[in-house]
């Protein structure tokens, strides 16, 4: 690691008259960060001459009548170049630079701003030396977009799965409680509805860049939602105000239903520091697919040995709601169906099969139910070497949460998918840290499903292997074929996979094209083709990754099953190829000395070039799954061909419609090795 500090006007920093201008520039100088400490502090960001982000106010309100950011008086000023690369080991590369300019203003009241610059996006954040406990009212977080500015908007549902639990009142509060899930709309920014809010990360289109607006080390303080006042152009935070009345209710009564809010947002431990307000900034869209930058600003890991931490792969029953057939025992929540899944597991060398939603009575955590022997699966499992992931609603684990992962880890079982959270005000926020903690405590790993966008949260706590804020396959159970899934396939990776992982459940073996779908709860399929099913294993990132059908249904299917089977979880290193949002993502993913490419494609049959440069000089054998040419008609359809290759050549691959490619390439060994 290299580490430079400096305390004067230097390389990236420069300051103005009076010391109430500022200027940050990114490593390249590409980027420019002007900070203006006045009667209010406020920040612009440029790009290659072009203005990002107009003049934008921050600012913290106290709950004892302090503004931080309001009238500031300058205390200090310092500057900083970091240049390092650190260890990834749970990610979609090995290592991750490092690489920024950073700012310190330094304010009385305790309080300082910092801003980081690097080649690839800003971002700044609060941070106080306070030491007393203090309460957070509000904050300000305007974020003032050039006129013409377009966005992808993915709002809060107007009719959210617990619609029932919050008053209708026209305000922000009944938005507070919903999934964290939603297509997304195209628009400008001053079509913006009113009162709705979206969530992060938003992408906006300025002056033909790509800019995504998200947050990052998100640990002890409300998320962030987003609002445009009418006709603005002007983004602006909104903050779940502080839970003040809580009761068990919600789905099954699996949730913490809010009953009413504190007049404050967040309450503060003295020598607080805030998330990061981050702000992404690519020329070229297929840039996004693989950025580090929330990751880069998260808090490091701090676990000590994480060697116990196994991501992979998992079977799965509720999509395809106990599907067996052909079978000589009554499927349902019972021994007998989950050793057939355990042995699918087996069979196929995946890590994990997940006992899903029913498996404990009446909201008791503590209670299996009688139909299921647990310490019988999990010996069961143990000797076939499959770990078991349980399901839970947040509120009975939430409870009794020490207890719960305490006796469940003694008994063998392996982690818990923790469902129905739904909120993220600083409770909810804190609810995730801290079982993050408990779990590592007993050598748990965590998949936080129905919850927000991951925000870092898997660096600090590697054994939190994914999260959900997705659309992902389970709609199509239920989705009208009006719900466009293909469109959100190839537009989600530009936004919601730049915060990080996330729990999308791909891998039906049942597959439609865009005249066939039709949601079938029990028995149900995906939009697109076949293979691409099999791409979204190396497009979408996760550490745990499920696969979503029946093993009735992948045993017609061998072929397909043992090549998604042998997809790596995590990676050496990654690296967008091509893309277009909404149209296509062409990615590749290197684990050991093997690359896997993948594309992954609109409605719109396409023929993309795989320049194969990046593999260095050499011979290649290849695995290819592509679309077969009736796979426009019968989603199921592809082709399956073994070519040798070059790394000077390029690789011509046809998606069809809704469809994609995948090809595994190995270096083709000499005779002497």
């Amino acid at each position: 690691m290299r580490k430079i500090f400096l305390f004067a006007i230097a390389l990236g920093f420069s300051i103005g008259l009076n010391a109430r201008q500022f200027k940050l520039n990114s490593p390249n100088g590409n980027l420019v960060v002007n900070v203006s400490v006045e009667e209010k502090i406020e920040y612009e960001i440029w790009y290659k001459g072009k203005n990002v982000l107009e003049p934008s106010a921050l600012s913290m309100t106290l709950k004892d009548g302090q503004k931080w950011g309001i009238k500031p008086r300058l205390r200090k000023v310092r500057t900083e170049s970091v240049d390092n690369v650190f260890e990834s080991p749970i990610y979609k590369r090995g290592q991750v630079q490092d690489i920024y300019n950073e700012l310190q203003l330094e304010f009385l009241g305790d309080y300082r701003i910092v801003f980081r610059a690097y080649d690839d996006g800003v971002a700044y954040r609060f941070a106080t030396s306070c030491s007393e406990p203090f309460v957070v009212k509000d904050e300000e977080a305007t974020f003032k977009f050039p006129e013409e500015s377009t966005a992808y908007v993915s709002y809060v549902r107007e009719n959210g799965y617990h619609a029932d639990n919050m008053t209708n009142d026209g305000t922000f509060e009944e938005q507070f409680f919903k999934s964290f899930v939603n297509t997304y709309e195209h628009m400008s920014l001053n079509e913006w509805q009113g009162l709705r809010l979206a969530f992060m990360p938003l992408l906006v289109e300025v002056e033909g860049l790509k800019v995504c607006l998200t947050e990052a080390d998100l640990l002890d303080y409300p998320g962030m939602y987003l609002n445009v006042p009418d006709g603005s152009n002007s983004v602006r935070g909104v903050f779940a105000p502080y839970p003040k009345d809580l009761k068990q209710g919600g789905s099954e009564m699996l949730q913490e239903v809010v009953l009413s809010r504190e007049d404050y947002i967040a309450k503060c431990e003295p020598g607080m520091v805030f998330p990061w307000r981050v702000l992404i900034i690519v020329e070229k869209e297929h840039e996004l697919l693989d950025n580090d930058m929330v990751y880069r600003l998260s808090t490091p890991c701090v676990l000590g040995d994480i060697s116990w931490i196994k991501p992979g792969k998992s079977a799965w029953e509720w999509w395809s709601d106990f599907g067996l057939y052909g079978v000589d025992f009554k499927t349902g929540m019972n021994n007998d169906t989950y050793k057939y899944y355990i042995d699918f597991a087996h069979e196929k060398g995946l890590e994990y099969a997940l006992i899903d939603a029913g498996w404990y009575e009446n909201g008791n955590i503590m209670e299996p139910v009688k139909t299921l022997n647990l310490p019988e699966l999990v010996a069961y499992a143990k000797a076939k070497n499959v770990g078991l992931i349980l399901w839970t609603g947040c509120y009975p684990f939430k409870q009794h949460m020490e207890e719960v992962c305490m006796h469940y880890s003694e008994m063998g079982i392996k982690g818990f998918k923790i469902d129905f959270i739904d909120r993220d005000d600083q409770a909810m926020v804190q609810f995730h840290r801290k079982a993050s903690e408990m779990a590592a405590k007993y050598k748990l790993v965590l998949d936080f499903h129905g919850t927000y966008k991951p925000t870092g949260l898997q660096r600090t706590y590697p054994n939190v292997l994914t999260f959900e804020a997705v659309q992902g396959l389970e709609h199509m159970k239920w989705a009208s074929p009006k719900v466009d899934q293909v469109t959100y396939d190839v537009t989600m990776p530009y936004i919601r996979m730049v915060a990080g992982p996330l729990d999308y459940t791909q891998g039906s073996m049942r597959n439609s094209s865009r005249k066939n779908y039709k949601p079938v709860y029990g028995e149900p399929m995906s939009q697109g083709t076949r293979v691409r099913q099999m791409a979204e294993y190396v497009v979408f990132e996760s550490p745990l990754s499920m696969l979503c059908d029946s093993p009735c249904n992948y045993a017609k299917e061998p072929e397909c099953t043992d090549f998604i089977a042998g997809i790596p979880t995590v990676w050496d290193d990654s690296k967008a190829l091509d893309g277009k949002i909404s149209e296509y993502v062409v990615i590749a993913r290197k684990k050991g000395d093997v690359w896997y490419v993948a594309g992954i494609n609109n409605w719109t049959s396409r023929v993309v070039d795989v320049d194969l440069s990046f593999l260095g000089n050499g011979t290649f054998q290849t695995e290819i799954f592509r679309d077969g040419i009736n796979a426009n008609e019968i989603a199921r359809d592809f082709k399956k061909e073994q070519l040798e290759i070059s790394s000077e050549q390029k690789l011509s691959l046809r998606m069809e419609s809704g469809g994609g490619f995948v090809v595994k390439i190995i270096p083709k060994k000499k005779n002497n090795q």
